[in-house]
């Protein structure tokens, strides 16, 4: 019994040893970057197993999902997006105007101001619900995947261009309009 175990474990040892010792050798010819929307991209693994980042960088298929990118023009800002998100990484407020403000790019009829549009990518899975829902596709999955920070707070991207005091202000236009149209009422 104690020889079968000693074979054992002579022969597993022998197994992951030559198994290092021809990764060893196979590492002398550097990989050849492969497109990766070609069938073949998975045959040809030889060489390297790692690739030099940053000099060298891995090719990314045109469906890949990484960062996320709003176009807030174009946002209507429906909320859509924050609801399909399974890990409630988008934060968003919204301020009513009193009348149109403007239209996006695909015609749509923008009604509400953008106080704060936040997505925290560190607790983003990068399932891309948000891009599906989207009426108006302003927010999209780019092709960056490399930001990377110390800090999680650094994570977080605001994409709201309104300043405190812009919020401020269509706030206390909104607030007027609701009274004026109060006071309209009860006459």
């Amino acid at each position: 019994m104690i020889f079968k175990t000693a074979f054992h474990a002579l022969t597993t040892a022998f197994k992951g040893l030559s198994l290092t010792v021809k990764h060893l050798f196979g590492a002398r010819k550097a990989r050849q970057e492969l497109d990766i929307t070609k069938d073949n991209y998975f045959d040809k693994q030889d060489g390297i197993a790692t690739v030099q980042y940053p000099k060298v960088k891995m090719p990314i298929p045109e469906v890949a999902r990484y960062q996320l990118e709003v176009e807030i023009d174009d946002c209507i800002v429906c909320d859509l997006c924050a609801k399909a998100c399974p890990v409630d990484c988008i934060a968003i407020e919204a301020i009513k105007s009193p009348e149109a403000i403007g239209k996006t790019s695909d015609g749509s009829i923008k009604r509400l101001y953008p106080a704060k549009f936040d997505i925290d990518m560190a607790k983003c899975m990068y399932c891309g619900l948000c891009t599906v829902v989207c009426p108006t596709e302003c927010i999209v999955m780019t092709n960056q995947y490399d930001r990377s920070s110390t800090k999680l707070t650094d994570l977080i991207y605001g994409f709201s261009d309104m300043t405190d005091d812009q919020v401020a202000q269509r706030k206390s236009e909104w607030t007027k309009f609701q009274a004026e149209k109060e006071a309209a009422k009860s006459k």
